[in-house]
């Protein structure tokens, strides 16, 4: 057998000392940005100790860390209910929260960067959404990934990062207030949790908010609500430990005789008690990040050898429920930390459209989103939903999520992304218009926004997939090359102030915004394809007296009131998206590819939006194959002649993102091979 090189022995020596060192680092940090020690208890090589070009191989550190707030402190006045969270003899309220980084091991070999991805209900999402297919773009590009648990009421498992924060009382006793659970399911099945996923817990119902509590159903959201026999159903309670880790919040499952039928909109309000201060993930984040970069205490663990630390820089990148977190903390004053210094230098919220979330509120539940017809009305879209200032219609208001850090001088840059799916399941054109839809407005100047059209809310993989719940198949569109090109360019307009290609989305002025409805939209009507008669469309929402400024619901259901006008991108003539930044496979198209779907039958509710999803139908080869369809849109060889014409076209829109900076050169070849995986289509 061949010995070893001195490097391959150097290697694997430093990939066994990381295996061993599992025993638990404790590293007692000074009273600096409000955390106050981290316990490192796994330390491991990333990839098997793959090195990555010029930044070696990494590593992957996880552990807790813990936390200690003033509630008195200005910076931490908008979170919600602090005053009422125990204290201890310091007078400040005691949390933690599990972190994981992903760093080169020798971190002067790193781009100065923290990149931390907002998990998305537990786990980590930039390395499926950005990465993937790009070989481990960010570690390429040399940045400290790091994650940090922010919501309560995951169950803990040892998988998810879960935040552990305390609850409010009222003079000693757990607060009380009502609560609204609501449960759609897509298979008939005897019993389902209240949080609507089985590893979340539920805020748990006094003794009196068990014996009162109402069950309703209806089919669609407007329907007429139908009470539910209080003896056909009942509440089963547990709560999960693991390791000695209690949850903040027990596993609830409503079981149901008869069982529950899909698509049918189970709703149950109830009397509860002991809301988590919820509020205190988005201050853990904060503190995190400002710790990471400022702090010289030998428990950072990203300090130099110099006892520097290794991060210049933070940027924040959040998919969907994480992107709404992101708008929320700069909307709620968490990107100045205690001492008045920025936290993220840049932010990415990526398909959040137009939402803020359930993130800072009485019986918060952060996980709980807005659909046409799922959830519609969790507090998800909800004013303000532009960056700059803008004046509500309906309530007469006038805020923008930047008001607070624009007032305490610590504007990040934004790079807003979404998919055109947000324009109609998230209320996305209300990021870029009034609240009565009638016209564009301007946008700050540290903003962009980028619309990916012919896409759904979660990449695909470039390929056409089968069927599932909707009548149509899913969007294959893969726009992951287009959030690479734009992470390298938020980099660069932190690190030397280099301006990123300018925002590219459907407006009203262009023509290119339009109503959603059939006849207004542009849509061509094709034979066997329903459009549809939907789209989520928010509405002021009455929830009592003291929700606006206390965020404390006293009203549930909510009282619905006039709905803000959302818009969507029109259509071209083979019923593809306007004034969107489009991929290859979207301007040179072989299909159309809608941002929405509907729900088939066999998922209950059909006709209704499938939630989050986009559709995929195919152009017809040939002239003949499309008249016997009775299909108007040109064929394949009617539009190109073969798959020669085709493919210089799609290259040539491809080279085009490259020279706008929309598009990497090295990811090319990628888009090259999925050109030729539809040559199949033109024999």
């Amino acid at each position: 057998m061949r010995s070893p090189t001195p490097g391959r022995r150097a290697r694997r020596c430093a990939a066994k000392l990381l295996l061993l060192a599992v025993v638990p680092f404790f590293a007692p940090v000074t009273a600096v940005a409000e955390l106050t020690r981290i316990e490192l208890t796994k330390r491991e090589p990333w990839s098997g100790g793959r090195e990555f070009g010029e930044r070696g191989a990494y590593q992957r550190l996880r552990g807790k860390a813990w936390f200690e707030v003033d509630p008195g402190a200005p910076a931490n006045r908008t979170v919600v209910d602090l005053a009422l969270a125990p204290k201890n003899k310091a007078g400040r309220v005691e949390f933690a929260a599990d972190v994981e980084i992903i760093a080169p091991a020798d971190l002067s070999r790193s781009s100065g960067a923290i990149f931390y991805d907002v998990n998305n209900r537990g786990y980590p999402t930039c390395l499926g959404t950005i990465s993937s297919g790009g070989d481990q773009f960010l570690m390429r590009e040399g940045f400290i990934l790091v994650f940090s648990g922010w919501i309560a009421e995951l169950l803990p498992d040892g998988k998810k990062l879960v935040l552990e924060a305390p609850g409010a009382s009222d003079r000693g006793k757990a607060s009380r207030g009502l609560v609204r659970a609501e449960i759609v399911v897509s298979q008939k099945t005897a019993r389902s949790s209240l949080s609507g996923n089985s590893g979340h817990g539920s805020y748990e119902p006094t003794a009196r908010g068990e014996r009162g509590a109402v069950l309703t159903r209806r089919l669609r959201e407007k329907d007429a609500r139908v009470v539910v026999e209080r003896s056909s159903w009942k509440l089963e309670k547990s709560w999960p430990v693991f390791q000695n880790a209690k949850s903040a919040m027990p596993k609830i499952e409503l079981v149901l005789e008869g069982g529950f039928e899909p698509g049918v909109i189970y709703e149950l309000v109830y009397e509860a008690k002991n809301p988590v201060v919820q509020g205190l993930g988005m201050a853990g984040i904060r503190d995190l990040i400002s710790y990471l970069k400022h702090s010289r205490d030998r428990g950072n663990p990203l300090l130099l050898a110099s006892g520097s630390p290794a991060a210049r820089y933070a940027y924040g990148f959040g998919t969907s429920q994480s992107g709404r977190l992101l708008r929320m903390l700069l909307y709620d004053g968490f990107n100045a930390d205690e001492k008045g210094r920025k936290v993220f230098d840049a932010v990415m919220p990526h398909v959040a459209g137009g939402g803020l979330g359930f993130f800072n509120h009485r019986f918060a539940s952060p996980t709980r989103y807005s659909t046409q017809h799922e959830s519609h009305l969790y507090p998800t879209d909800y004013f303000p939903f532009s960056y700059g200032e803008q004046k509500d219609h309906l309530s007469g208001r006038t805020d923008g999520i930047l008001r607070r850090a624009r007032a305490a001088g610590v504007v990040p840059r934004v790079l807003h992304t979404q998919s055109s799916s947000e324009y109609w399941h998230r209320s996305a054109s209300l990021v870029h218009t009034d609240t009565a839809g009638g016209k564009d407005v301007s946008l700050p100047s540290e903003v962009r926004i980028y619309t990916f059209g012919g896409s759904q809310h979660g990449p695909g993989n470039g390929m056409p997939r089968p069927r599932s719940r909707g009548q149509r198949p899913s969007n294959p569109t893969n726009f992951r090359p287009l959030l690479r090109a734009l992470v390298k360019a938020m980099d660069a307009w932190v690190r030397d102030g280099t301006e990123p290609p300018p925002s590219v989305y459907p407006t009203i002025a262009s023509g290119s915004l339009v109503p959603w409805e059939a006849a207004e939209s542009g849509w061509t009507p094709l034979p066997g394809v329903a459009y549809p008669k939907v789209i989520q469309q928010p509405a002021l929402l009455d929830r009592g007296p003291h929700f606006t400024a206390e965020r404390r619901a006293t009203v549930q259901p909510p009282r619905v009131g006039a709905a803000y006008k959302v818009l969507v991108p029109g259509y071209g003539s083979d019923n593809n998206e306007k004034g969107c930044l489009l991929l290859p496979s979207v301007a040179v198209p072989v299909a159309t590819l809608t941002s929405w779907n509907l729900r088939d039958k066999s998922s209950g509710a059909p006709g209704e939006l499938l939630s989050l999803q986009g559709g995929h139908i195919p152009l017809l080869r040939d002239r003949n194959a499309r008249t016997a369809a009775k299909d108007p849109r040109l064929s394949l060889l009617e539009r190109y002649r073969g798959f020669e014409l085709y493919l210089e076209q799609y290259l040539a829109w491809a080279r085009k993102l490259v020279r706008e900076r929309h598009l990497l050169e090295e990811d090319l070849p990628s888009i090259d091979r999925g050109a030729w995986a539809r040559e199949k289509l033109f024999e």
